[in-house]
């Protein structure tokens, strides 16, 4: 069974969410925070293996409580997944998964070349081509990574792809590749990144 913890203000949210994940046969919501310090004290308390963490939360904000959460070695195995309702929320950009650098360990090289191809703004025929790999096979290595780094969308792993450093400003790699200066507001450079990986994995 996995251990699940919510934060978010909204009780009928956590509601919602504890009615879909109590659905699920390996899955058990074991405590609920409604402001930030609290989700910080139930993690220490209960070890969840998954936190869902509202990005907005109250007091001391969602990504204050993750940084945390993150930094205490007893919950090394504790996952967290952010929410928010604003998909280029300048808060979202703030998000940086504390433990970024060991979910990228758990990529296989294939796939940590997808992710920077992905980030690099090419579709998944043009990384296939790039590959020498079927279109089938270039979206299945997209999803695993997807799963792996628990992003939300092909979206999210452009985010995740420019802010670990495997894509840099100015990175060219293939016909498709997104174009930036480096004098590109850093803002805009990753509106830009995201504004050409759209394509749905």
């Amino acid at each position: 069974m996995i251990p699940v913890l919510l934060a978010d203000d909204q009780a009928l949210v956590r509601a919602g969410f504890r009615a879909l994940l109590d659905a699920q046969d390996d899955m058990e919501v074991i405590a609920e925070a409604g402001v930030g310090a609290e989700a910080v004290r139930l993690a220490h308390e209960h070890h969840p293996d998954v936190a869902l963490m509202d990005i907005r939360v109250p007091g001391m904000d969602g990504l204050t409580a993750t940084r945390r959460i993150g930094a205490d070695p007893r919950l090394a195995d504790t996952k967290i997944t952010m929410l928010t309702t604003f998909e280029l929320d300048e808060y979202v950009f703030e998000a940086k998964e504390p433990r970024i650098a060991a979910c990228l360990d758990l990529l296989t090289e294939r796939e940590r070349e997808v992710l920077t191809l992905v980030g690099g703004g090419m579709t998944n025929d043009e990384i296939a081509a790039m590959l020498y790999l079927s279109p089938a096979t270039a979206k299945t290595h997209a999803s695993r990574t997807m799963m792996k780094l628990q992003a939300r969308d092909r979206a999210q792993l452009v985010v995740i792809a420019y802010e670990s450093g495997l894509v840099k400003p100015g990175w060219r790699r293939g016909r498709s590749a997104v174009q930036v200066t480096s004098n590109q507001d850093p803002r805009r450079r990753r509106e830009s990144l995201i504004k050409h990986s759209r394509e749905e994995v």
